[in-house]
């Protein structure tokens, strides 16, 4: 029966239609199938085969991009967390883990209270999500912030028939400008008189959660990888493009190269 006119339909999403969704994506993305904005149609086709498949239940591309933007904004929200002093990942109940409620508090007060649903909020399929949307994070690919998705999706996580997409600006008018931005930011360096800003680093916090996202890294190998991390931001940003599960090896074989 289809709906009424003019009113939106959402799909429920089901830990089982999850995990079949990104089963997919992390397959096409560890292939490099990303496109502009979003992925490449044969993954759309992979993916909705795969539900079908898995679950019994159509689901169409607005689906997708709808739920991907809802695993999203939970990267967006969690990583940031997670990033803070005295915070944690729970594997096994798959949910943030936390020194005290007043850590979680004063977190929430200060930092961001949009997130204040997410202290005993369950998240599975944690290690899938990280290694999709870790990389485009930390290259600021993100599409949207945590913010913006919190406005736009709806708290059951469904799936909102699709919108129109912004005007695109001509190719030749978006190099003229980029080039006039880059003239005038290099004339008013050239005119000032105060020192320019050191290249732009990785926080050690961003590190630390980083590390503590990889999946049954001991204590030992991860205090030997922060180390090298830190100084390096060259291996950190290699670290951040391997794909979740194979980050755990990579440090391991790091860490053994240079104690010999």
């Amino acid at each position: 029966m289809s709906a009424p006119k003019g009113k939106r339909v959402y799909l429920t999403w089901t830990d089982e239609m999850d995990s079949a969704l990104l089963v997919v994506l992390v397959e096409h993305h560890n292939n490099g199938d990303h496109a502009q904005n979003g992925w490449k149609p044969h993954v759309y086709n992979a993916a909705i085969k795969n539900v079908r498949d898995k679950c019994n239940v159509e689901i169409t591309k607005d689906n997708i991009t709808s739920r991907c933007k809802t695993f999203d904004k939970h990267y967006e929200i969690i990583s940031k967390i997670l990033s803070q002093s005295g915070f944690g990942w729970d594997w096994d109940n798959n949910k943030l883990l936390m020194d005290s409620d007043d850590v979680w508090n004063r977190y929430v007060e200060v930092r961001n209270k949009a997130a204040i649903c997410y202290k005993t909020k369950v998240v599975k399929n944690w290690d899938a999500i990280c290694t999709i949307y870790s990389t485009d994070h930390a290259n600021g690919q993100g599409a949207r912030t945590g913010a913006e998705d919190a406005q736009d999706s709806p708290e059951q996580d469904g799936d909102a028939s699709p919108n129109l997409p912004p005007k695109r600006q001509r190719t030749g008018d978006a190099i003229l400008c980029m080039l006039g931005d880059m003239k005038t930011s290099f004339n008013d360096a050239l005119k000032s008189t105060e020192p320019l800003p050191m290249p732009q680093v990785t926080p050690p916090a961003e590190i630390l959660a980083a590390l503590q996202m990889i999946p049954d890294l001991d204590r030992c190998d991860m205090l030997k990888s922060y180390g090298k991390l830190i100084l390096n931001e060259r291996l950190f940003q290699a670290l951040m493009e391997l794909p979740m599960d194979m980050r755990k090896e990579w440090l391991l074989m790091l860490n053994e190269k240079n104690s010999n």
